[in-house]
């Protein structure tokens, strides 16, 4: 059995506390983590995205500047980060937003407020 490289995550939320409690639910998970980098909306993100690659981003829907949908649409047209997977975090009620996220691309998404086990149940259907 060969070991997998460590996996660096992306986490873009305009949330301070959101971003470090994600932080800390990665942490707990049995994932071979690397770098955990933060970005504080979609235009930060692209600039981060530019200068290294991530093995899974997290995302959240609403935030300024640029919100997640745009991310993802700019994501998913980029040759190099295509491939990668995206999880959408959202307090959206509705299915509208979430259903253009998934047509546009989503790995997956959780609901606001989530949980630790729900975080780590939606990584492990992605990545393992």
């Amino acid at each position: 059995m060969t070991a997998t490289a460590p996996l660096d995550v992306l986490i873009v939320d305009d949330s301070a506390a959101i971003r470090r409690i994600l932080q800390r639910v990665l942490r707990q998970t049995d994932l071979n983590l690397g770098e955990i980098e933060e970005a504080g909306d979609g235009t930060e993100a692209i600039e981060i995205l530019k200068a290294r690659k991530f093995g899974l981003i997290l995302c959240d829907i609403n935030m300024p500047h640029m919100d997640g949908l745009q991310l993802l649409a700019r994501i998913r047209a980029a040759h190099h980060l295509k491939q990668v997977p995206v999880i959408m975090i959202t307090t959206e009620g509705g299915h509208g937003k979430v259903m253009e996220a998934v047509q546009l691309g989503a790995t997956g998404y959780v609901r606001k407020p989530f949980t630790a086990d729900q975080i780590k149940e939606k990584l492990a259907g992605v990545l393992m």
